[in-house]
């Protein structure tokens, strides 16, 4: 019987179930596979609805081709193989139930879009011009038109890349994958300056917020530099306490720019929030005791890492080897993609 059933159907029945059991539905049968990746957005749109999203861990400096699933309904975590995989790589950002990952063993960029759940894997096109160690960032803009998944571009800036008679050049320009065109483009220039900061201290993660996309140096004392998408212009913003944070990470929170950071000797970890006039607001405190415990009798947060999750921030500090503790804030109440 259930092979018999309508497609549409079971395209619905398919929406209740959580992630892990539908990937093992699509194991079933083609027919089944066919149903449960070529759903109907509408249908995609329910599963988000239907379900939390799950938080997903990838080790940093492990080259063990694996990540990790939290499911939030058991409270339970999942070890998945990244076998698949050609080459270890690193996560870039989430793309709703893709995640967009570069090599772990090269500088030269390769981007690639894969599901951990589903082990579909494929490399975006190259570049249209080669760089090692840009800057990458993500910029969702909803439902696709032909497709389950997201409509979204990559944007890509600085690097090095070859020049005549073997010397480097820094790459002052900006390039820009569109998912339905399958192809990068030349966005425009960018200033030097940003192209050499922007490479030297390569940024883990972006933020996207009312038209900018933001990346934050990994040097202390830490920067940002925005990228206006729609302008081509570029900006940079101060760091509250930007010389006293051990660690800091920046999130969007209710479509704002939002900075996450802990003070050195093991002081306060605080959220700050951007408002219209481009000026730092403090939104909230970590309570004391939770730092206490995440920290762990350290008194240092150079080791905590930060993600944005189904509706709160996650703060994770590495305490041996690849143990790491992790404690959450909720910031405020919707549905929100889970990452790591």
């Amino acid at each position: 019987m259930w092979s018999h059933l309508p497609f549409d159907l079971l395209a619905n029945i398919f929406s209740f179930l959580p992630p892990d059991s539908l990937a093992r539905a699509r194991t079933a049968c083609r027919y089944w596979l066919t149903c449960a990746t070529s759903c109907p957005l509408s249908t995609a749109a329910s599963m988000v609805r239907h379900h939390q999203a799950w938080f997903l861990a990838l080790p940093t400096r492990s080259h063990g081709l694996c990540c990790y699933l939290h499911n939030p309904n058991a409270d339970r975590w999942h070890e998945l193989s990244l076998g698949f995989q050609p080459e270890p790589t690193r996560p870039v950002a989430p793309i709703g139930s893709l995640i967009l990952s570069r090599p772990a063993d090269s500088t030269a960029l390769r981007l690639a879009i894969c599901n951990p759940l589903t082990k579909e894997f494929r490399y975006l096109p190259q570049l249209a011009v080669a760089r090692t160690n840009p800057a990458v960032g993500v910029v969702i803009l909803g439902p696709a038109q032909h497709s389950p998944f997201l409509h979204f571009r990559v944007y890509v800036a600085g690097g090095m890349s070859a020049a005549p008679r073997g010397a480097a050049t820094y790459v002052p320009t900006v390039e820009v994958y569109d998912s339905e065109d399958d192809a990068w483009r030349i966005a425009g220039p960018m200033p030097v300056e940003f192209a050499v900061r922007l490479t030297v201290w390569t940024p883990n993660e972006s933020v996207y917020s009312e038209g900018v996309l933001y990346w934050m140096t990994s040097a202390r004392a830490y920067s940002i530099m925005g990228f206006e998408i729609k302008s081509n212009k570029w900006q940079e913003l101060s760091v509250p306490m930007a010389d006293k944070l051990e660690f800091a990470a920046l999130a969007q929170l209710d479509g704002r720019l939002a900075l996450v950071g802990g003070r050195s000797g093991g002081g306060d970890a605080c959220v700050w929030e951007l408002d219209e006039r481009h000026v730092w607001s403090l939104k909230e405190k970590m309570p004391a005791e939770l730092g206490m415990r995440i920290l762990g009798g350290r008194a240092s947060w150079a080791a905590t890492k930060c993600a944005r999750g189904d509706g709160g921030l996650y703060a994770c500090i590495e305490i041996s080897g690849q143990e790491w503790r992790c404690g959450e804030k909720s910031v405020r109440e919707g549905d929100g993609n889970g990452s790591g």
